[in-house]
């Protein structure tokens, strides 16, 4: 349960900095498209899959 509370902070987090840097008129500190973050979500990937094959060693 304390690891959804952190992913809900997170994601609010990062909707309320997208909010004022969009007011603020500054670029965003995230990729701007889709195939950006799909590259960083499968880095993230690779690495939590290589500590779970660890883990179970």
């Amino acid at each position: 349960m304390n690891d959804v509370k952190v992913i809900l902070l997170s994601l609010l987090t990062g909707i309320i900095t997208g909010i004022i840097f969009t007011i603020l008129k500054f670029p965003l500190p995230a990729p701007p498209t889709i195939q950006a973050f799909m590259g960083i979500f499968g880095v993230w990937l690779g690495a939590f899959i290589i500590k779970k094959i660890e883990e179970y060693r």
